[in-house]
C-alpha cells in the first residue's frame, strides 16, 4: 500500500471514530481534522466533503461484511454451522470495524433515504435473506425447531449480536471468535429442539 493509500486510511479510521462518537451531523470536517492533526484544507486534500468520508467507512464495512457471508453461503455448510460461522464473521467484523459498526447502527435510517447511501437498505435486505434463508432452511431439516417464527428469530439473533458493538473492544479479554462461541451455546440451545441430542446423554 502506497503511503497516500495508508494516510488515506488512517484519516478513515480517525473519521469513523468522531462519527461514531459525535454523530455524523454534529461532526464538521474542522472536528475530524482536528482529531487527526491536521488542517482542514489538508483534510479537504483527501477527501471533498464528510459525506464522502462517511461514504468510504460504511462502504468498506459493509463490502467486507459481504464478502465473508458469501463465503460462509457459498460453503455448503449445514444450517447450525452456516449460523455458527456468520455470527463468527460478524464478530469479526465488529472487532475490526467497531466505529463503523455504530454508525450503521445509529445513521443508517436516515441515511438510506439519499440516493448516495441507497446500497444501505440493498445490503440490509442481502443479509437479512442470508440468515432468513438459513433459518428456514434449518426448520425445514429439523435442525431448528419447528414453531420458531422464523423473522422474530432472525431479529432476536441479529440484534443480541450486532448490539455487542456498543461494549465490544478488541483488547478486551475475549476475542471476536470466544464470544461468537459463547453467544451461539446460549442462541443454539434455545433454537435446536428440545431432546434432539438426548441419545448423546449418557444419563
Amino acid at each position: 500500500m502506497s503511503s497516500s493509500a495508508q494516510r488515506r486510511d488512517e484519516l478513515l479510521a480517525v473519521a469513523a471514530e468522531v462519527f461514531a462518537a459525535q454523530g455524523y451531523n454534529a461532526t464538521t470536517v474542522r472536528r475530524i481534522a482536528d482529531a487527526a492533526g491536521l488542517l482542514a484544507g489538508s483534510l479537504y486534500y483527501h477527501f471533498d466533503s464528510k459525506e464522502s468520508m462517511l461514504d468510504e467507512v460504511l462502504s468498506a464495512f459493509l463490502n467486507e461484511l459481504r464478502a465473508a457471508y458469501d463465503s460462509v453461503l457459498a460453503a455448503g455448510l449445514g444450517p447450525r454451522e452456516t449460523i455458527e460461522a456468520l455470527v463468527t464473521e460478524s464478530f469479526r467484523q465488529i472487532d475490526r470495524h467497531g466505529a463503523a459498526v455504530a454508525i450503521y447502527q445509529k445513521e443508517s435510517g436516515h441515511l438510506a433515504a439519499q440516493p448516495r447511501f441507497g446500497y444501505l437498505a440493498d445490503s440490509r435486505s442481502t443479509f437479512e435473506d442470508a440468515w432468513l434463508r438459513t433459518l428456514e432452511r434449518g426448520v425445514a431439516e429439523r435442525v431448528f425447531r419447528g414453531d420458531l417464527d422464523i423473522r422474530l428469530t432472525y431479529r432476536f439473533v441479529r440484534d443480541t449480536v450486532w448490539v455487542a458493538a456498543s461494549w465490544y473492544r478488541p483488547d478486551g479479554i475475549h476475542g471476536p471468535e470466544e464470544i461468537a462461541r459463547q453467544y451461539l451455546s446460549m442462541v443454539l440451545e434455545g433454537i435446536t429442539p428440545r431432546g434432539r441430542h438426548s441419545h448423546h446423554d449418557p444419563h
